[in-house]
């Protein structure tokens, strides 16, 4: 037997100054579903995870609360592992970076590349923000009223000090070289080409990799005046983690076996950093790339990004204690296409749990086993011979198989898991077609019934198979139901190729539904109340925020947290042109609004409405929805493949009852609004300025 092929995977890891929220666990998340295909494929597989734990930022999170640094990282440590263990991810491995093991990869591998001249000593000044770890130059910083970061808007500070840095610039050309070579490299295209122009192609310069203002690091072994830097210290977790430089043999053994990496998961937020930094630094210690960086987009609230600073953050552990994990893994993995952003509202996670859930599929299961008691004693019958509506129920299965192993090949989850659902709502169909409640009081359609309630069986049985990488809980209990729970050989992925593998006269047990409905109303203001005091903190934070602003409050503390532009709100009106008695401005508020270049993929009108268009639109990669008031003005078939100008950071709104994540420029004229389309050959999701 020939020995299994590897595949590697791995999350990011993240930084413990705070709990996570449901945003930081859909990346978890989406990595366990792809390890947990991969082995049911067969593939030997190690999936990684871990936590980030230096750096200023901790350090003083620590003081502030009169504790050392690993006496304040522990608890939070234990806190996500927690949240790991709830929502089922099956990591093969955690790494924390304060572990000896990883400490002395990261020295040895500091030490090789200053010994070979890749890191040399020099001097840095620039303005530094603590939260972002981030330096910024004063062209960067400057504001009228200080300097601030362009990230988080904290104020930041002037820092000058000795630095290690490191020769990026070295490494520039080679790197290109191979991105051109490789375009499957960096996932999905856009970011890949945002990389190239944005970052590459001006050019690299040399990158700070050490610190000499805290102590909370790993020593440069030779200078321990300084501590490594984040690049070096985080990003080579991926190797220390299989025994990379390791002292023991079999740890060595276990990277031999698995670098290059398969995948590294990730957030399009730290997407530089894993496709210009680490490629650069595994160049520079002549090791394998990664075969793939898939950079996936966020899971926004309708307000913009999760984060503390709005008070917009969900917290997964009371979504799982109230709805389960699995419903929290479906509503991710399937609301999304993975490498889009996405918005989080409790409507849509309700109305997943009870029209995908509780009714498809939990009803579906339910009914059936009910049949099966009812009908045939609870045993499950053999079927006789098919007819074609029988054979088309094969069919889809058969089908649906072979294209969730497609989608899953190429991370698509949410296409993976709609086929799935495609044939939940064949088998549901199934039943409407056959009537088996008719047939059952008919004795001469006695074999007919038992060929029904036998295809019924079959079908949830491939239903719950396939679902296993998304779903963790309920495909046992469907097992249990169907009487395989003591069968591997029905419930391995290959069982999915061959249809009537259900042995005749199994005991079906009928338990409780899968997924109870839900009352809607309730459980959102249950959430609602549950985010209350996040809120009402984050409210806080934004006038002190608005105060720093004005120049009332100084120092990095007074401003709020991060505030990523968000998906944005658009009014059913085209923004008017400036005029007499328009508001001035400084150039850096004009700034702050995020002006993209999006192409329209559709349009239909919003019903009963006379001047309302909703339009779908690719902003390079991320796929908004723009309710706009032109519909008097253009057909929606005339917009489909223009491009347009899309105001990407305002607050969303939902107008008719569709959302509405943005606004397209246009200008009054006499005859109405009209579009101002960017006729040039401009990417989608270019900025403009």
């Amino acid at each position: 037997m020939g020995t299994r092929p590897t595949f590697y995977i791995t999350s990011p890891i993240y930084y413990p100054s705070d709990k996570l929220h449901i945003g930081n666990a859909y990346t978890t998340i989406a990595a366990d579903a792809m390890a947990r295909y991969k082995r049911l494929r067969g593939y030997d597989v190690f999936y990684l995870t871990g936590t980030d734990e230096h750096g200023q930022k901790l350090q003083r999170r620590a003081a502030e609360e009169g504790k050392q640094p690993l006496e304040f990282i522990d608890p939070l440590v234990d806190w996500i592992k927690d949240l790991w263990a709830k929502l089922d991810i099956a990591y093969d491995d955690f790494i924390r970076t304060t572990e000896p093991r990883h400490k002395k990869v990261v020295q040895r591998i500091f030490q090789r590349l200053l010994d070979q001249g890749d890191i040399y000593l020099g001097e840095y000044e620039g303005y530094y923000c603590v939260p972002c770890e981030s330096f910024w130059t004063e062209r960067q910083a400057k504001r009228e009223n200080g300097y601030f970061c362009p990230d988080c808007d904290r104020e930041v500070k002037l820092v000058k000090e000795k630095c290690y840095f490191f020769r990026m610039s070295k490494y520039q050309d080679r790197l290109l070289r191979f991105l051109e070579e490789n375009p499957d490299f960096i996932q999905p295209e856009s970011r890949r080409n945002e990389m190239i122009n944005n970052f590459l192609k001006p050019g690299l310069e040399d990158l700070c990799v050490s610190r000499t203002t805290f102590d909370w690091g790993i020593p440069v072994p030779s200078d321990p005046e300084h501590v490594i830097y984040v690049w070096i210290d985080a990003l080579t977790n991926y190797i220390s983690a299989i025994g990379y430089l390791s002292d023991d043999p079999k740890e060595r053994e276990k990277f031999a076996r698995y670098w290059p990496a398969d995948v590294h998961l990730i957030g399009k937020d730290i997407l530089r950093f894993h496709t210009i930094y680490w490629p650069i630094i595994l160049m520079a210690l002549d090791l394998p790339l990664p075969k793939k960086v898939f950079g996936h987009g966020w899971l926004l609230m309708p307000d913009g990004k999760m984060s503390k600073s709005k008070g917009n953050v969900i917290d997964p552990k009371f979504l799982i204690d109230r709805y389960g994990s699995d419903a929290i893994r479906y509503f991710l993995l399937r609301e999304i296409p993975f490498g889009q952003d996405g918005v989080f509202t409790p409507e849509a996670f309700l109305q997943r749990h009870n029209f995908d859930l509780a009714n498809d599929l939990g009803n579906l299961v339910y009914r059936t086993v009910t049949m099966i008691e009812k009908y045939t004693g609870g045993r499950l019958p053999a079927p006789g011979e098919a007819t074609a509506i029988d054979e088309d129920l094969r069919q889809t299965a058969r089908a649906v198989v072979a294209d969730v192993e497609r989608e899953m090949d190429e991370m698509h989850f949410s296409s993976a898991l709609q086929r799935i659902w495609d044939l939940v709502g064949r088998t549901n169909k199934y039943i409407d077609e056959t009537m088996p409640w008719v047939l059952a009081k008919d004795e001469a359609q006695r074999g007919r019934l038992n060929t029904v309630l036998y295809n019924l069986a079959e079908s949830i049985r491939i239903v719950s198979v396939l679902l296993q990488p998304f779903l963790t809980k309920t495909p046992p209990k469907i097992w249990r139901q169907l009487g395989i729970a003591d069968r591997p050989e029905l419930v391995a992925w290959e069982s999915t190729y061959d249809w009537g593998r259900l042995p005749a006269g199994t005991c079906v047990v009928r338990d409780e539904p899968l997924f109870p409905r839900l009352d809607i109303e309730a459980e959102i203001a249950a959430i609602d109340a549950a985010t209350a005091e996040a809120r009402r903190r984050a409210e806080e934070n934004r006038k002190k925020q608005e105060a720093a602003k004005a120049g009332v409050a100084e120092g990095p503390d007074a401003a709020g947290g991060r505030t990523a532009a968000g998906t944005g709100t658009a009014g059913a009106d085209p923004a008017s042109g400036a005029g007499e008695g328009s508001t001035e401005v400084t150039v850096e508020q004009f700034f702050q609004t995020d002006l993209r270049v999006a192409e329209v993929k559709a349009a239909e009108r919003v019903p009963k409405t006379d001047k309302l268009l909703k339009l779908i639109l690719d902003v390079g990669g991320e796929t908004r929805q723009v309710v706009s008031g032109i519909a008097q003005r253009y057909a929606p078939e005339d917009l489909v493949g223009r491009k347009v100008v899309l105001v990407a950071n305002l607050k969303p709104a939902k107008i008719r009852g569709e959302w509405s994540q943005g606004m397209i420029l246009a200008a009054d004229g006499p005859d109405g609004p009209h579009v101002l389309f960017v006729d040039a050959d401009v990417p989608s999701g270019a900025k403009v300025k």
